[in-house]
């Protein structure tokens, strides 16, 4: 009979202790901000500069061309969240 009160004493100190085991107070707080993926960019040539003579509305007309590149987009490293400090509320 001692046992099983000894037991009973036991458990119920074990299941209640949780609940009187928080006794300290806030040390920091932290918000949960979203950081937003980086990526980085590469450009691939695909016409280079130049410079023609056409003949437009009569007349000899020298056109400038620009540099025609393809922009290729390469994932650096994934969105995330982080945990920043912030004031308690």
């Amino acid at each position: 009979m001692k046992k099983v009160l000894a037991g009973a004493i036991l458990a119920a100190s074990t299941l209640a202790a949780p609940a009187f085991a928080w006794e300290g107070k806030v040390v920091a707080c932290y918000d949960k901000i979203w950081v937003p993926a980086t990526y980085t960019y590469s450009k691939k040539l695909i016409m280079a500069a130049h410079t023609e003579w056409e003949y437009r509305n009569g007349q000899m007309v020298k056109i400038h061309y620009p540099a025609v590149y393809k922009e290729k987009k390469h994932l650096d490293k994934a969105g995330h969240y982080v945990a920043r400090k912030a004031p308690c509320k």
